[in-house]
C-alpha cells in the first residue's frame, strides 16, 4: 500500500471515529428545550401523543461505549489502520496458507496410497471413492450430471453406460481429466440432401438395434462410408479419435440424444458438433489425488 491509500484510510479512521464519539458523548449531555410538563412540545393525535425527553439507560450507555474500545482493540491487534500490520501481524493468506498445510497433513495418508496405486487397485478403496464422489460433485456433476448419465442439451457423455469415447482403463480416465477432451464432429448437411441425411440416420439408429425404418437405414448404409473414418466399418467407434460408438448398449448412450422421430439423429449427421471437456485441474487442486479420485468416481459410475 502506497503512502498517499495509508495516509488517506488513516485519515478516514480517525475521522468517522472521531465523529461518532462526539456524537456519543455530546448527545449524553446536550440540553433539550423543554415544555413546563416536560415534553419537547411535539404533539400527535392532536395531543393525545406528546413527546417526552428520558435519559439513555446506562447499560446502552456502557454497551455503547465498549464497542469504541473493542474498534480500537481491533485496530491495534489487527491490520486495519493504514499500512499498519497490526501487533498479531495477522494476513487472509497466512491464514489461508495454515489451513492448507493443516488440510494436506491430513491427507497424507491417503495420498501416499493414491500415489502408489493405480486407479484400477484404488477400486475397491471406500475412502478414494467417497473423496472421489465429493471431487466429482464439485467440478464434473454440472455437465455430466450428479447420477453421471450426462446431459444431451450440454452434449456431454454419459460416464455411467460403459461406452467410452476415449478409452475407459485407468490411465485414459486420468488423462481425460488432467487435459480435458476437445472433439469436433463435422457437418454433412451439404454432402448429403435432407432425404440421404434420414436414410443416414436411420442407419446409424440401426446399429445400435433402436427404432428406425428398415428400407431408409438400407438406403443409408453406403452413406456411412463417409462416417467410417472416425467411426469405423462397423460403428463401433475409435477411442484414439474420441468417434463414440453407434453401436453402444441398444443405443441407450447419445451426447446429442435420439427420439423415435430421429430429430438428434439427423441434426447430428447434418450439422457441426463440438464437444469440450474442461481441464479441472485447479478445481481439484492440481494433484493427482483429486484427478485418481475422479477417474476412480468415474470408473465406479460405469460398472453399475
Amino acid at each position: 500500500m502506497s503512502t498517499f491509500w495509508s495516509t488517506w484510510i488513516m485519515f478516514l479512521v480517525v475521522f468517522n471515529m472521531g465523529v461518532t464519539f462526539f456524537l456519543f458523548i455530546w448527545g449524553q449531555r446536550v440540553k433539550i428545550p423543554l415544555q413546563p410538563d416536560g415534553t419537547t412540545g411535539h404533539v400527535w393525535a392532536h395531543g393525545t401523543i406528546r413527546e417526552g425527553v428520558r435519559k439513555l439507560p446506562t447499560w446502552w450507555v456502557w454497551f455503547s461505549a465498549s464497542m469504541f474500545a473493542a474498534g480500537i482493540g481491533y485496530l491495534v491487534l489487527y491490520p486495519g489502520f493504514g499500512a499498519n500490520k497490526g501487533v498479531l501481524a495477522w494476513t487472509s493468506q497466512g491464514e489461508l496458507a495454515r489451513d492448507v498445510a493443516s488440510n494436506n497433513a491430513k491427507l497424507e495418508p491417503l495420498m501416499k496410497r493414491l500415489r502408489a496405486h493405480s486407479v484400477e487397485q484404488l477400486s475397491a478403496d471406500d475412502e478414494v471413492l467417497d473423496l472421489g464422489r465429493r471431487l466429482y460433485l464439485d467440478n464434473c456433476a454440472a455437465c455430466h450430471g450428479r447420477q453421471a448419465h450426462g446431459n444431451q442439451l450440454l452434449g456431454a457423455p454419459s460416464l455411467a453406460s460403459g461406452g467410452w469415447m476415449y478409452g475407459g482403463d485407468g490411465e485414459h480416465l486420468l488423462a481425460s481429466i488432467t487435459d480435458g477432451r476437445h472433439g469436433q464432429m463435422p457437418p454433412f448437411g451439404e454432402t448429403f440432401d435432407k432425404e440421404g441425411i434420414r436414410n443416414l440416420a436411420n442407419y446409424v439408429l440401426s446399429l445400435s438395434g433402436a427404432k428406425h425404418d428398415a428400407g431408409m437405414a438400407a438406403l443409408g448404409q453406403p452413406q456411412f462410408t463417409v462416417c467410417s473414418a472416425c467411426h469405423g466399418v462397423d460403428g463401433k467407434g475409435n477411442q484414439a479419435l474420441g468417434a463414440e460408438s453407434d453401436r453402444h448398449d441398444l443405443g441407450a448412450w447419445w451426447r446429442r440424444g435420439r427420439d423415435r422421430d430421429n430429430d438428434q439423429s439427423r441434426s447430428q449427421r447434418r450439422d457441426a458438433e463440438l464437444g469440450t471437456a474442461p481441464r479441472p485441474r485447479a478445481c481439484a487442486s492440481g494433484c493427482r489425488l483429486g484427478v485418481r479420485q475422479c477417474a476412480r468416481r468415474s470408473a465406479s459410475e460405469s460398472t453399475k
